[in-house]
């Protein structure tokens, strides 16, 4: 029995080591004919590629410029970063159009010794770059089915309590820092995709280029958003909009506090705040100066260094015998800076000490101590090294040990409240938006760069990260071997089609079977996908669902975002979405009845408000019938609204439609039900 249980804890262990975190068919790059490019739009450094995928799909790729990296001879410095694959069912009607993988394509499978460093306990260093990227790129999110992907870490996280950590501790440590690794490897492309997409939407907004609908785009980012949340991958598309709006704002305000923060900080120390900005002008990280004539007129100076949480640079003598990179600059006499050569400009010559990243939650994140190479990173792996100590090995819980809980609740509440750089959210995300502000920026002094991207090298925890001018080779490797993989019949071709068979399923099943299928997915990660034959009935149903799918996002958008419909939106989408549903009413469910009886209280249009009294009784469910009676309830005596949801109430009876029993004697009791 002993020896059957290693042998299972074995064979899992390798499935732990060398699965990908998320996987596509693999095999090696087939020589092929070269895939026609059907659009291209250019737009500020940014390029979409539109190439077109057999079976009826197409691939968009957006290009980037990366001015801040060296480049070959032969090759040019623009580099494929984000690909994205849309369904469009082999038509030009966006109604039925799915987005389906997306690809950060600097995001390559970890070599094996990466995967090894990986699982070895508190091992929080690089150990080096992936040479080449080989077989097809995993994606990073399947954006039509991010349900699966939630379901799967969730038995994951089941499996490792079950069968990983009663195993003995080396095993549990080692599979919990894999994974954890793994994890924190995907979000740090994840917010790489993030910012590419960002950027690449500013570019376009001013210009009708933009190939992704506002829709798509808000979409895209929200889920990749959601990455970060447990259940994030479950959330009802119509939340999207509003969620994405919300972090957005988060995100800035936490910039502008931060930025004001450092930047009094800095000026009440006599230091210089330098912001850096982005290509869409935000500005995201920001360095602090100090001059080498201050050095000498403050020493023995008290310095304060809260959110700064640098060393005092008065005392130190590394600054005064400084051999590193400087810069000058040029001050008025208002101590603002000017060009070389204007009148009355005094010369001064700075010398870097730290660079923050701004949108980091709380405090300004140091990432850079240009004095201290181990500082920023000491921070970083603070709160790190506390999880992986009380959960890995002593297997604390917050909520489960109450001492731990109340320890761990103030001691949060101290660094959190004192800006304090210890025990802080992780720098991932600020992280890596550096790394791609340097791949972006030409504007920086190329040695200043390679100082900055050598130290910031070393802050990074994970062992399976690259450096950034490595990423830019593995983007256009696997670039090439995604176009080999859609050329390929048996490749992308082959997968979207099981896809659109996988997506017939509750088309064709109930709720049991549905759910069987379901579970027998996360029960094997994956492996097994139940697909219907595809036939030209259910690929017409197919077609149809979308539609309807989409109809019944925009109503229920409509019916959330105003107390009048026709003052924000325009009246005749509304009608047409209502009109379509009408007809197709078989396959609209209990979310189209409820958005279509808000939108009749929230609109005064006779016809939209026709058309919704139509729908409620054509939608055959218990849903649709509670809301055509609500409205006969809510209307005067005397409206026409009253008598019209009375005669399709009676209809419904006579119809012998869905009705829920106490609604069945309510509407015999008012309206009646006779012929």
């Amino acid at each position: 029995m002993q020896n059957a249980r290693r042998t299972f804890c074995l064979i899992f262990s390798l499935l732990l080591a060398f699965a990908a975190p998320a996987t596509l068919a693999q095999s090696p790059p087939a020589e092929s004919a070269q895939l026609h490019v059907s659009s291209q739009t250019q737009s500020n450094g940014f390029r979409l590629e539109r190439i077109p995928v057999a079976g009826g799909a197409e691939l968009l790729t957006i290009f980037g410029t990366l001015d801040g990296l060296p480049a070959a001879e032969s090759q040019t410095k623009e580099v494929p970063l984000v690909s994205v694959l849309r369904d469009t069912l082999n038509d030009s009607n966006p109604e039925n159009d799915r987005l389906r993988y997306l690809w950060t394509l600097t995001y390559a499978r970890p070599s094996f010794g990466q995967r090894i460093a990986a699982a070895i306990p508190f091992l929080y260093s690089r150990v080096g770059n992936r040479s080449h990227a080989s077989g097809t790129p995993p994606p990073v999110i399947d954006l039509a089915s991010t349900g699966r992907e939630t379901w799967n870490n969730i038995f994951w996280l089941a499996l490792q309590n079950i069968l990983f950590d009663p195993y003995g501790l080396p095993v549990k440590i080692s599979s919990r820092t894999y994974r954890h690794n793994l994890s924190d490897y995907r979000k740090a492309h994840i917010v790489r995709a993030l910012a590419i997409l960002s950027l690449y939407q500013d570019s376009v907004k001013t210009s009708n280029d933009n190939v992704f609908t506002p829709t798509e785009m808000q979409d895209i980012q929200a889920r990749l958003m959601l990455t970060e949340r447990t259940m994030g991958g479950i959330i009802d598309d119509i939340h999207l909009r509003n969620f994405f709006q919300k972090q957005t704002i988060v995100t800035r305000d936490n910039a502008g506090h931060n930025w004001e923060l450092l930047r009094q900080r800095a000026e009440s120390e006599q230091l210089y705040f330098e912001p850096l900005e982005m290509p869409d002008g935000s500005a995201t990280h920001a360095i602090v100066w100090v001059a080498r004539e201050d050095l000498e007129r403050n020493v023995g100076r008290e310095f304060h260094g809260r959110f700064l949480n640098i060393s005092n640079p008065w005392h130190d003598e590394r600054l005064k015998n400084w051999d590193g990179y400087t810069e000058v600059r040029y001050f008025d006499e208002d101590n603002r800076q000017v060009e070389e050569g204007t009148r009355g400009a005094r010369r001064v010559e700075m010398i870097p000490l730290a660079l923050y990243g701004l949108d980091h939650p709380k405090i300004p994140a140091l990432l850079v101590d240009f004095r201290d190479r181990l500082n920023p990173k000491k921070r970083e792996m603070s709160r790190r090294i506390i999880q992986d100590v009380t959960r890995n090995i002593l297997s604390l819980s917050k909520y489960g040990d109450l001492p731990y809980f109340l320890g761990r609740t103030v001691f949060d509440f101290v660094t959190g409240r004192r800006g304090m750089d210890v025990n802080q959210p992780s720098r991932l995300r600020t992280y890596s938006q550096l790394k791609l502000l340097l791949s972006l920026d030409n504007s920086f002094n190329p040695q200043f760069r390679e100082e900055i991207e050598r130290r910031l090298e070393s802050v990074s925890l994970n062992p399976m990260e690259n450096d950034y001018q490595v990423e830019a080779q593995i983007a256009r490797e696997q670039y090439r071997a995604l176009l080999d993989y859609a050329q390929r019949p048996e490749g992308l071709p082959a997968r979207l089609d099981r896809d659109r068979r996988a997506e017939m399923m509750p088309l064709n099943h109930g709720r049991a079977a549905q759910t069987f299928f379901r579970l027998a997915n996360v029960m094997s990660f994956g492996l097994y996908t139940h697909c219907e034959s595809a036939t030209p009935e259910l690929e017409a149903r197919l077609d149809l669902k979308r539609r309807v799918d989409y109809h019944t996002r925009f109503l229920r958008e409509v019916a959330r975002s105003s107390p009048r419909v026709e003052i924000v939106w325009n009246i005749e989408d509304v009608r047409r979405s209502l009109r379509f549903l009408s007809e197709n009413a078989a396959l609209s469910g209990a979310k189209t009845a409820d958005a279509t009886a808000l939108i009749f209280a929230h609109t005064e249009d006779e016809e939209a408000k026709q058309l919704c009294l139509n729908n409620l009784y054509r939608i055959n469910n218990e849903t649709a019938r509670s809301a055509l009676l609500r409205i006969y309830r809510e209307q005067p005596v005397d409206s026409r609204w009253r008598a019209l949801s009375a005669e399709y109430l009676r209809k419904a009876v006579r119809e012998d439609q869905r009705i829920a029993p106490s609604d069945a004697r309510t509407i015999l009791s008012m309206v009646g039900g006779g012929r």
